[in-house]
């Protein structure tokens, strides 16, 4: 079922930061002699670094660092420095995990209390009501490991889990507001089986700073009280949601004070019980409760539909430890989350069906040109062949083979743009340039997700994206537990996109929904090179590509591949366009070839760290999404 995109809650457009970076990477020895900043960036004249300092706290020094616990630190896009590096989108949720490291946990202990801390900060994103999946680089073994910790549909749903009685899908915004669209949440699950596997810490242990963030409370910024606005027309017919976020109905006031001392509550509970709480216990049970019996306002005149989660359903959920998808690009080793993630294998496609053409010699239109056409032929084949491989044949071997994509290649035309929805290949029987399927567009997915990157100074690394679905996943808090449940299940195509074409994507009883998150981990001989993700739906997968396009071909230092102003092409009739391209002349040098935009204010928040030479990392941010991103180091580079 295709749905309308909503518009992202800032409008600010991205800018770029200077900073200063080493190449480690093959694919850097390829580049030409170029400026520190050349590429994209400068060459469409976008604003240099500190036009947005007063929206993302500027362009730090290089190493910025965590400050003392218990207060509010200051946001920088770029830190490098010694002893591990910690990127999220929140400054206190990277503090948290910064103060893991300085008291000697490694980059896995560290990332779950930095995750910890966003369901705190970033409650609209994620938190223990969701999901998410969790890639490892183990130094010692020198292997990239890989978590899906994805939810879960009960076990009683169906393909007409969202039709109607005549067989018609529901409303969108009616699935998402309810019960209904509430799976199993298994990012407890994933926290603990991640720590159990590689950690060095307990559950309890690393839980202490998200705590005490609740219980204390954090800064209200301009992005909090925004995505607060956006949903308060949802919050405020759940009296636990209004209660919480709209005291005193309401919104809460930048730079106040924000406590959750019910969060507190539920984290200091998982420390002593562990996640059996969740699973199989009195949290679980709360779940339950809500999910089946949505609490709603009496006087709201909102329909909120019932779910159908039970406590067998939680009892059955487990975290599925799985090989990452893997793939070659110009020497180096890309890893990424394997299905029920369609991350690994369209990031991995999309680079493929570029390994042959030298992105550094081409003008931005080209590039830009190339780009977007295989994104948009990877998503073709994602909607066609990725689901959860547990109830559909995804033939991931196929999707990233280098063979398969030398046959969709060949799509690509210099001087003409193909039209959408473009007709998915067969990985099974890759022929030439004949696409052979029958087109379908892509469904919708929600846009909000928040991700994390850590590296220890041992150096293990980590790159975590974790969801509620939606903003402010389903608007449902548990009563008396702090967090919201999400609505994943909306991610499920609620009817085949074309009838004509299996849909590998429709609900299913245990079935985990497919997802676009794309954390990323690029290695060199074994070494880690950097480590990648974002939030935003389907957008994540092209935002990672870009960036690592812009880090790894066009020469662009790690910060400023983030920062520079983003495409996103899904198979569909027009590319969105963040302002900074919308607003470059290379639009029209795109558009005289055939291509067709719209424009979107804002595209994904990605977070990367990076090793340097001599023991050092870098973290970067954004300078200016989500009003900036905070960047930290355990020890800075003086």
């Amino acid at each position: 079922m295709q749905h309308a995109a909503r518009p992202a809650a800032s409008s600010s457009t991205p800018a770029a930061t200077t900073a200063t970076s080493t190449a480690t990477s093959t694919a850097l020895r390829r580049l030409p002699a170029l400026a520190a900043t050349a590429g994209l960036v400068l060459a469409l004249g976008i604003a240099p670094a500190g036009a947005h300092a007063g929206a993302a706290g500027g362009t730090a020094p290089a190493g910025s660092a965590a400050p003392t616990p218990g207060k509010t630190p200051a946001k920088t896009p770029v830190a490098v420095g010694y002893g591990g590096a910690v990127s999220s989108v929140d400054a206190d949720a990277s503090a948290a995990g910064i103060e893991v490291l300085r008291h000697g946990g490694n980059a896995v202990d560290a990332a779950v209390a930095t995750a910890a801390a966003l369901g705190v900060t970033e409650p609209y994103s994620a938190g223990v009501g969701g999901g998410g999946y969790f890639v490892y680089y183990n130094a010692k073994q020198h292997k990239v490991f890989t978590l899906d910790g994805r939810e879960t549909a009960p076990r009683s749903a169906d393909e007409k889990l969202f039709l109607d009685k005549d067989g018609k899908p529901i409303p969108f915004a009616d699935a998402v507001t309810s019960g209904l669209s509430v799976g199993t949440p298994g990012t407890p699950a994933t926290w603990d089986t991640a720590l159990d596997t590689w950690g060095t810490r307990s559950l309890a242990q690393v839980l202490k700073p998200a705590e005490r963030i609740a219980r204390d409370g954090f800064t209200v910024d301009a992005t909090f009280r925004q995505q607060t606005a956006d949903n308060q027309a949802r919050f405020k017919d759940f009296p636990d949601t209004a209660k919480l976020f709209l005291p005193g109905g309401e919104l809460p006031v930048v730079g106040s004070t924000f406590t959750n001392p019910d969060l507190a509550r539920t984290y200091a509970l998982l420390a002593k019980k562990g996640v059996g709480a969740v699973y199989k216990g009195e949290l679980g049970r709360d779940i339950v409760d809500t999910v089946r019996k949505p609490p709603v306002d009496p006087a709201a005149r909102r329909v909120v539909r019932a779910g159908d989660l039970t406590e067998r359903d939680l009892r059955a959920y487990e975290v599925k430890r799985q090989a990452p998808t893997r793939t070659s690009y110009h020497g180096l080793d890309v890893y990424g989350m394997a299905p029920s993630s369609s991350g690994g294998t369209t990031v991995a496609e999309a680079l493929n069906i570029l390994e042959k053409t030298d992105l550094t010699k081409l003008s931005d239109r080209d590039y830009l040109h190339r780009y977007i056409e295989a994104s948009r032929i990877a998503f073709a084949d994602r909607g066609r062949w990725v689901g959860d491989p547990a109830f559909e044949d995804v033939p991931t071997k196929g999707l990233t083979s280098q063979r398969f994509a030398d046959s969709r290649a060949c799509l690509i035309k210099a001087d003409s743009v193909l039209t959408s929805p473009v007709a998915p290949g067969d990985p099974s029987r890759p022929t030439g340039c004949d696409s052979g399927g029958t087109a379908a567009p892509t469904t919708y997915e929600g846009e909000n997700t928040t991700h994390l990157t850590v590296a220890d100074k041992w150096g293990n690394v980590v790159a975590y994206t974790l969801t509620i679905e939606q903003t402010g996943g389903s608007g449902i808090t548990v009563p008396g537990r702090g967090f919201l449940l999400n609505n994943e299940l909306t991610d499920f195509s609620f009817a085949p996109a074309n009838p004509a074409v299996h849909d590998p994507n429709l609900p299913g009883p245990g079935k985990r929904p497919r997802s676009s998150m794309s954390p990323t981990i690029v290695t060199d001989k074994g070494r880690p090179v950097l480590a990648l993700g974002s939030p935003g739906g389907a957008t994540i997968i092209t935002t990672v590509l870009q960036t690592l396009l812009n880090h790894l071909d066009r020469g662009m230092p790690l910060v400023d591949a983030i920062a520079a102003p983003r495409a996103s092409q899904r198979n569909a009739a027009q590319t969105e366009l963040e302002p900074g391209l919308w607003n470059s002349p290379v639009r029209g040098q795109l558009t005289a070839l055939g291509h067709s935009f719209k424009q979107n204010p804002e595209i994904g928040a990605a977070t990367g760290v990076q090793r340097l030479p001599g023991g050092r990392w870098l973290a970067a941010a954004e300078t200016v999404r989500r009003g900036g991103g905070s960047a930290m180091v355990v020890t800075p580079q003086k």
